[in-house]
């Protein structure tokens, strides 16, 4: 038994499906539990899964993945529970995970980072400086590039994983109790809803080649581009193997450039090798090419919109901005999680297709920001703080 982390209780370590079992049973039964992961990926498109570690009112559990013989079928159990709420800090890599390893993504999900946001603690705050704010404890940093999936795990180890998630109980539990009394719990919910959909984590490969922003409205090369992109995808993930390390984005826009049609040609696009080239993979590439090649026009994709070659005035969208982080500051919210620059400059420009102008955002910042562009709000310095006052005033 390992010594207990922060008055929690000893980290317990599980490598059997049995003693996995009877641990999630009994989490199941408690109303949140604090979920977190180590793993791998530096040499794998898929991250490899070393370590779950789980708290409880009672439990402090570090589970070892990869163990031999070890089920987790207990632990996607645990993820389905509706009644359960599952608390992560910056979830989004913890969710890729299981939803590749159990093909769904949990229910009832926190994120403390996004809470924080909506709490005030400022824009997407680390679990170290989030811990220390709310609990006064500090985080032993040393083993955070720990190579996770070498065998056997030192005790020092073991203490910094679970102190990912003993420390997160408290975390979650206040600020839980702080958004319930500000009333903004179905901010943070608003918030996390892109992490309850598959997509997020799951992107269209044939839609990936928009990411590489090729500067041409050549649509031939973009329909080269889109075939090649999408290929690189798949290859990586039957492979296993990271998409850069497979070929470079640089090497795929001249390829979409140059659209070669033989192995030698291929082979003298910069950054393809010659085995490459007259490999497998030089093969998947050009049957690509040729596919994009022979698409009539009408199925090629065009060119990104390119945005208004309208200008908005600096003077306005610093005025916006000014709007903005002094309502922020008045409603202790993230200014970035409530307005982003280009909302601002869509602003300045008449634009009400904007977040910040619908739901909860609207209420802190997007009334005012109208108000200012139709010239009802004026700026004044009351004291060190920024006041605004409508025309009425």
């Amino acid at each position: 038994m390992q010594a207990s982390v922060a008055g929690f209780p000893a980290p317990e370590i599980l490598s059997s499906t049995a003693d996995l079992a009877q641990l999630c049973e009994r989490l199941k039964q408690e109303p949140f539990v604090t979920i977190d992961t180590e793993f791998v990926r530096e040499k794998t498109y898929w991250p490899e899964l070393c370590l779950v570690q789980l708290g409880g009112a009672h439990d402090v559990a570090v589970i070892d993945t990869l163990a031999e013989g070890l089920d987790l079928s207990p632990l996607a159990d645990l993820l389905d529970c509706p009644s359960c709420v599952k608390v992560f800090h910056a979830a989004r890599q913890d969710l890729e995970i299981f939803l590749h390893l159990f093909n769904r993504l949990p229910t009832s999900i926190f994120d403390t980072q996004v809470a924080a946001m909506v709490a005030g603690y400022g824009d997407q705050v680390g679990y170290d400086s989030l811990v220390s704010a709310i609990t006064g404890a500090s985080i032993d940093k040393t083993h955070r590039f720990s190579d996770w999936s070498a065998r056997p795990l030192t005790k020092a180890q073991i203490s910094y994983a679970a102190a990912d998630v003993t420390h997160l109980r408290n975390v979650y539990l206040s600020l839980h109790a702080e958004l319930e009394k500000q009333e903004r719990l179905h901010w943070a919910d608003a918030e996390q809803g892109l992490l309850t959909n598959p997509e997020t984590f799951r992107p269209d490969p044939r839609k990936l080649w928009e990411r590489l922003k090729a500067r041409t409205n050549n649509r031939r090369m973009l329909g080269v581009l889109r075939e090649i992109v999408a290929w690189r995808e798949y290859e990586a993930q039957q492979l296993d193997i990271p998409r850069q390390r497979l070929i470079r984005d640089e090497s795929l826009l001249e390829i979409a450039a140059v659209h070669p049609a033989t192995s030698d040609a291929l082979a003298r696009v910069r950054g393809v090798t010659r085995g490459f080239a007259e490999g497998k993979a030089g093969d998947g590439i050009l049957a690509a090419v040729r596919t994009a090649m022979a698409l009539p026009d009408n199925e090629l994709p065009r060119p990104p919109r390119k945005p208004d070659n309208a200008k908005p005035s600096t003077a306005l969208v610093a005025l916006l901005r000014v709007v903005l982080a002094a309502k922020c500051e008045e409603n202790r919210v993230s200014p970035k999680l409530v307005a982003t620059g280009d909302d601002l400059d869509k602003l300045a420009l008449g634009d009400k297709n904007v977040a910040a102008l619908q739901g909860w955002r609207r209420n802190v910042f997007g009334e005012d920001a109208e108000a200012l562009l139709q010239g009802n709000i004026s700026l004044a310095v009351d004291g060190k703080n920024v006041r605004l006052l409508r025309r009425e005033d």
